[in-house]
């Protein structure tokens, strides 16, 4: 450094004087200067200034580096000046919240689509729900029914065939009513004649086989959300016959990866509804999708990962009156309560490692070191000695 400059520091709001070579304490801090002490007796220290690191970017112009505190544990220094502009320490809640726009809809939506050939004879009405044992639509006046389950059906089921296909089908045809044959991995005699008398019920043939395309699985009732044909069309196999979701009201939010540590299962949101009323809601089920980004142009981009959110409703009647509509979700990612905080651009970055505030009191100030706890809506937790609600420190400009 050129003989006679000033350090960053010295140029700064802070006004901590870092040309010493011992370290600052509360005593040298305040006492004055001995009889016939000179500046020229002083010598500049050769401590290099830091910069004010990324979290206080937006002060960073004009925002001094503090340097040579001789430690962490609350060391001061005495100030040649005031800062340009304070703010005071605050006890609060602090909140990690973000909010996002979301849909009320349905969820999910699936399609079905056939898987023998015909004609189509029926289809359940857009709107109209389904439940275990009741028709989607039909292929050559045959129900094709819905049943319950994740596991979607692949094959024909007949006497002799095992696999836990088979036990899925057999608890669906128990909650039916339907007796006379053991819950169990296998496909017995006594299966295919509870299944005659099932089949003779729903008008099929009695053939006491469950063909491919007579049955479609879904994780509970289904809500008719399109038809993709129409009464009349031929039927091929892989036809897209009608979407379906689910019959609960829930809203579906689409995350960026990097706000994944929203996405906590189980946890509780806010959402706003359009008529501006908050209701509670609880994140029902994540999941990561990769979508296509076609981005406009002849080339396209590469694909985006994204969050997948489903949030219910704490209380399914405020949701009265909207069908399907945008919604606003408020999540929570972390809280403490009862806590110190200052505005983040109030941090300073000590040479030793770790981050301080400048203390302002009267017509001093003190730069103490702090722990940094929590970052929210511009501000952050901090704990340290010499700490209080009510405190002023120093800011940028």
């Amino acid at each position: 450094m050129p003989a006679g400059g000033r350090t960053g520091h010295d140029q700064g709001w802070g006004g901590v004087s870092a040309d010493t070579t011992a370290p600052i304490t509360a005593a040298t801090a305040t006492a004055p200067a001995p009889a016939g002490a000179g500046r020229g007796r002083r010598r500049r220290s050769r401590t290099p200034v830091v910069a004010v690191t990324a979290v206080v970017v937006a002060a960073a112009a004009g925002a001094a580096a503090v340097v040579g505190l001789g430690g962490r544990d609350g060391g001061t220094a005495a100030s040649g000046g005031l800062p340009p502009a304070t703010a005071k320490i605050t006890r609060q809640t602090l909140v990690d919240s973000q909010t996002f726009d979301g849909e009320l809809g349905y969820g999910q939506t699936h399609t079905a689509t056939l898987r023998a050939p015909g004609t189509i004879t029926s289809l359940a009405g857009t709107g109209s729900q389904v439940s275990r044992g009741k028709p989607l639509f039909a292929v050559d006046n045959a129900p094709v029914v819905l049943l319950y389950g994740g596991l979607p059906a692949y094959r024909t089921l007949a006497a002799g065939v095992s696999g836990s296909d088979v036990k899925q089908f057999e608890k669906n045809l128990e909650a039916l009513g339907y007796s006379g044959f053991t819950v169990d991995e296998d496909y017995t005699s006594a299966t295919a004649d509870a299944v005659k008398r099932w089949q003779e019920d729903l008008g099929r043939p009695e053939t006491g086989r469950v063909e491919l395309g007579q049955v479609v699985y879904a994780d509970g009732a289904v809500r008719v959300d399109t038809h993709k044909a129409e009464v009349g069309n031929p039927a091929q196999p892989g036809q897209e016959v009608l979407t379906y979701t689910g019959t609960a009201r829930v809203v579906s939010v689409s995350l960026d990866v990097d706000d994944e540590r929203l996405a906590k299962p189980n946890a509780t949101v806010s959402v706003t509804l359009p008529n501006g009323k908050d209701v509670a809601g609880k994140i029902a089920d994540t999941e990561t999708v990769i979508e296509n980004n076609n981005g406009g142009g002849n080339g396209g981009s590469d694909p985006v990962t994204k969050i997948d959110v489903t949030v219910t409703v704490a209380d399914p009647k405020a949701l009265t009156g909207f069908e399907q509509a945008s919604v606003k979700v408020a999540f929570t990612a972390d809280a403490r309560k009862d806590v110190l905080t200052v505005p983040v651009a109030a941090l300073l970055a000590l040479a030793e490692g770790g981050y301080g505030v400048e203390l302002v009191e009267g017509s001093s100030t003190r730069i103490v070191a702090v722990e940094t706890g929590l970052f929210a809506a511009g501000r952050v937790e901090i704990s340290g000695a010499g700490l209080s609600e009510g405190a002023v420190v120093g800011m940028p400009t």
